[in-house]
């Protein structure tokens, strides 16, 4: 059966990938992540506004 790895492998796992991709590239993939969330996050809270707020009624003409 798969464990789940323990605190020591998931800093042999780090190292690795620092070694691999390096700090400057993992920091840009964290900036394009963070970006990615933020903009979904608001894109979601803009569709539930648009669901709350009621259709402005149109004037009746005279």
């Amino acid at each position: 059966m798969i464990q789940m790895p323990g605190m020591t492998e998931w800093i042999i796992i780090l190292v690795i990938v620092l070694v691999v991709f390096g700090g400057g590239k993992l920091a840009g993939v964290g900036k394009s992540l963070g970006t990615a969330i933020s903009e979904f996050k608001s894109a979601v809270k803009g569709e539930e506004e648009k669901k709350e707020t009621p259709a402005p009624s149109e004037k009746p003409q005279e």
